[in-house]
C-alpha cells in the first residue's frame, strides 16, 4: 500500500483510470465483434455501418491514450481487409490451433 500523499493519490487515479479504459476497450471489443459477425454472415452493407462506428471508436480510443495509435490502425487495416474481401466474396477462415491454415474459401 502507497505510504506517501501523493503515492495515495496516484493509486486512486490509477484505480479510476483502469476502470475508464476496461469501460472503452470492453466497448471496443464488442464493436470489433459485431463487425466480424456482420461480415461471417454475410451481411456487408450493415458490416461497413458497423466499421464506421467501430473505426471512430478506435480512433477515440487512441487519441485518449487508453490504446496506442498503432494498434488503433492495425485494428482498423484489418478490419478494413476482412470488409472488402467480404465484399468480393471471399470469407477467411480461422487459422488452425497450429496456425497452419491460411487458406480462404468462396462464399
Amino acid at each position: 500500500m502507497p505510504h506517501s500523499a501523493s503515492a495515495k493519490k496516484r493509486h486512486r487515479q490509477n484505480l479510476r483510470n483502469r476502470d475508464r479504459h476496461r469501460i472503452v476497450k470492453s466497448e471496443l471489443k464488442s464493436k470489433i465483434r459485431k463487425v466480424l459477425d456482420s461480415i461471417s454472415t454475410g451481411d456487408v452493407t450493415g458490416a461497413k455501418e458497423q466499421f464506421k462506428g467501430m473505426t471512430k471508436s478506435t480512433d477515440r480510443a487512441a487519441a485518449a491514450g487508453t490504446i496506442h495509435r498503432n494498434r488503433a490502425a492495425r485494428i482498423k487495416s484489418r478490419m478494413s481487409a476482412r470488409l472488402k474481401n467480404a465484399e468480393k466474396g471471399v470469407v477467411a477462415t480461422k487459422p488452425s490451433a497450429k496456425g497452419r491454415s491460411k487458406a480462404a474459401t468462396k462464399a
